[in-house]
């Protein structure tokens, strides 16, 4: 997969490392001299310019891209960057980064934009998944589905705990994704068991019934 991320910044830097180790060929573009860090990953190309500008993403090759990635930490340049790569460029997905929590309503297809990333958000959701056992927490939004993917910590009195997944009845539209126990990522069988501590993640469609999910999940088990 080819990947164009304008933003050389920390974020920028910090996706294209992850990329490259996925075998994934990664152009970083900055306006910024001082952002040519290029021994920082030097595996990837380096392109300085102003990715707002169409002349530095014909540069960049980006009509060849799979994705594109808006990183820099100005939300105007981010919406406008993904706007040029699909009116322009045809570019297939396009992920933007939102600095400005207040800003998250506008990064939608409107602007380009097929998954908006909001930082603070995914950081007040980890917070929370830390702290809050038997809360449902909401990691991320599909701007085009509005589907959401949720996680939750199954507490020692659900009575779920015990249960194997296949017997599960769970509410329409949702869909139990993955189970993380300890450190070790499953993708749950119908035969594997649930257990307490389980880090459930859901994936909730826009008609999801999350008060029933909850319900489904915390409620304890008949004595």
């Amino acid at each position: 997969m080819r990947v164009v991320i304008a933003g050389a910044g920390s974020v920028g830097r910090s996706i294209a490392r992850e990329l490259l180790l996925n075998d994934h060929e990664v152009t970083l573009i900055d306006k910024q001299p001082s952002a040519m860090r290029i021994a920082s990953v030097a595996d990837a190309d380096w392109l300085l310019g102003d990715a707002c500008e169409l002349s530095t993403l014909t540069q960049a090759a980006t009509e060849e891209c799979d994705v594109v990635v808006a990183a820099t930490g100005d939300d105007k340049v981010n919406l406008v960057v993904s706007l040029l790569a699909k009116t322009e460029y045809g570019v297939p997905r396009t992920v933007a980064r939102v600095n400005n929590p207040k800003n998250e309503w506008m990064f939608d297809e409107a602007w380009g934009v097929d998954v908006a990333v909001s930082t603070p958000r995914i950081m007040t959701a980890m917070v929370e998944e830390a702290v809050a056992v038997g809360d449902l927490v909401k990691i991320f939004t599909f701007h085009q589905s509005k589907a959401d993917i949720l996680e939750l910590t199954l507490p020692e009195h659900s009575a779920l705990v015990g249960v194997r997944v296949g017997q599960v009845v769970w509410p329409l539209d949702t869909v139990l994704a993955a189970v993380v126990r300890g450190r070790k990522p499953l993708a749950p069988s119908p035969d594997d068991t649930l257990e307490a501590g389980d880090e459930l993640l859901i994936v909730a469609g826009s008609d999801a019934d999350l008060d029933a999910l909850h319900d489904l999940l915390v409620t304890p088990a008949a004595t």
